[in-house]
């Protein structure tokens, strides 16, 4: 509400009073998005100043956790589904969303340029997000059987990665088995089945660690080849060389905003 004048005074007040009005509120539309990992469509509305504002922040900051966390909050700030919990979705869920919200909210084609390591020449494509999808491995196991009894269950890593300032705070190697703990559904043994959110990171990482190398292979091969973003661009150089550039990070496309 502000403090405003006017000449049409209701009865009984005076020329020198004053009283509030309210001021229109403004509506946006509302779009259908289908969600990656379970195929179901929800409605969000277009990113607006406030979002812009924890985007520009991140940005500015250039830190991996704040833009991740950037990210999750704007897509939990733009989803219009009350039955619909963030968690519940995967980490590239949440890349796809944002890119999508960057289509419907500022403009689905966006220009990028890059510098050329051969000729040393810039140059500048277009690209639409429209045509921004997820790809997906193939010929993924996501039951790893380790003995006779012994198996582990994998899943995609959750969303709630993305605020997990632990993943990114370590080397490169605690990172990664901080991802493979994430990507642990559940250990079980013959019937008994042991949920991974009962159990303690470092318990699982000393799981992991026991491992014979030929299994915990295969769990670097579901961790390493995880479903993430994919748009790729197709030139030719100015000395007749063919090149391609792969946009598949969350990093890739945030540069995009």
């Amino acid at each position: 509400m502000i403090l405003a004048h006017s000449d049409k005074l209701p009865e009984n007040r005076s020329k020198r009073s004053r009283y509030y009005i309210m001021i229109p509120k403004i509506t946006h539309p509302l779009f259908d998005v289908t969600i990656p990992s379970t195929k179901k469509k929800t409605k969000v509305r277009p990113m607006l100043g406030r979002e812009e504002k924890i985007l520009l922040i991140a940005k500015q900051g250039r830190d991996k956790n704040e833009i991740l966390s950037a990210v999750k909050n704007v897509v939990t700030n733009c989803i219009h589904d009350a039955n619909l919990s963030l968690d519940t979705l995967t980490t590239f869920d949440i890349e796809y969303l944002f890119v999508k919200l960057r289509a419907v909210s500022i403009n689905n084609v966006t220009k990028v340029t890059f510098l050329d390591n051969e000729d040393e020449k810039e140059y500048e494509f277009e690209i639409d997000l429209n045509n921004v999808e997820i790809k997906y491995p193939e010929n993924v196991d996501k039951i790893i059987k380790i003995s006779d009894t012994i198996g582990i269950e994998l899943v995609y890593p959750a969303a709630s990665l993305f605020e997990d300032t632990s993943f990114t705070s370590g080397d490169e190697i605690e990172s990664f088995d901080k991802l493979i703990c994430k990507c642990i559904s559940k250990i079980f043994e013959g019937e008994k089945v042991y949920q991974s959110q009962f159990i303690q990171q470092d318990e699982l990482i000393e799981f992991l660690d026991n491992l014979d190398i030929p299994n915990l292979n295969k769990i670097r091969a579901f961790v390493t080849n995880l479903p993430c973003l994919d748009h790729q661009i197709k030139y030719t150089n100015s000395v007749g060389t063919e090149r391609q550039i792969v946009l598949k990070t969350l990093e890739d496309f945030f540069i995009l905003y």
